[in-house]
């Protein structure tokens, strides 16, 4: 694994190789190399970006939630988490970051979900897991290889009950989130275009994604 501490460390965004604001409610995906680091900018604040990587070289490993947290033995994407595929490799490592932890248990929203939370009303609203779908059919999947993504910057608490709460997001503007990738990955990103629940202050708003050579950190 690459040797890299998680001590915040200033970098320059004239040396990133990427600098792109993804629109609000809108999908992304890039290549990151093993060595880079990526960064992810939430420029207004509380705004949910759903996000899924994948092995560059084979598709069908991917980032598993369930044994990233099974293994760091915590609820929450923090710094110093490592994000786990379902192989048991460690895809990237959360190096840094200003907004506190990040959900990875409540899943992307979907036309479906929407309508059931939210009413008939709302079944034709865009929705993440569409977004994911369009993204990810530019490489050959489908919707079958949609899997439990992480929510960078949202807010949900688990209740004494046990149950999840996705609530008013805390991340404030320009607060970032930063990841050096142990392997070649496929990031695909969905900026979350929810408006009926807080996860992004019912306004969602553009965020911004860098990418820096290895040599230049």
């Amino acid at each position: 694994m690459t040797n890299i501490s998680c001590t915040p460390i200033k970098r320059e965004t004239k040396f990133a190789i990427l600098d792109f604001e993804i629109p609000a409610e809108k999908p992304w995906s890039g290549l990151i190399r093993k060595g880079q680091i990526f960064r992810i900018v939430d420029s207004f604040g509380q705004q949910a970006v759903d996000t899924l990587f994948y092995n560059v070289e084979n598709y069908s490993e991917r980032y598993s939630a369930q044994d990233t947290l099974r293994e760091q033995g915590s609820a929450y994407i923090v710094t110093g988490t490592k994000l786990l595929s379902n192989e048991g490799n460690v895809m990237l490592q959360v190096i840094d970051g200003s907004a506190g932890g990040h959900d990875t248990s409540a899943g992307a929203c979907s036309c479906e979900s929407n309508t059931v939370r939210f009413g008939h009303a709302t079944k034709f609203q865009h929705a993440c897991r569409e977004n994911f779908v369009l993204e990810v059919s530019k490489y050959g999947m489908s919707k079958r290889d949609i899997v439990p993504n992480i929510n960078f910057f949202m807010n949900v608490p688990i209740t004494p009950s046990g149950d999840l709460a996705i609530v008013d997001g805390l991340s404030k503007p320009g607060d970032y989130v930063e990841m050096v990738a142990e392997m070649d990955v496929l990031c695909v990103i969905s900026n979350c275009p929810q408006v009926n629940n807080p996860c992004n202050g019912f306004n969602p708003t553009p965020v911004r994604v860098l990418i820096w050579d290895a040599a230049e950190i």
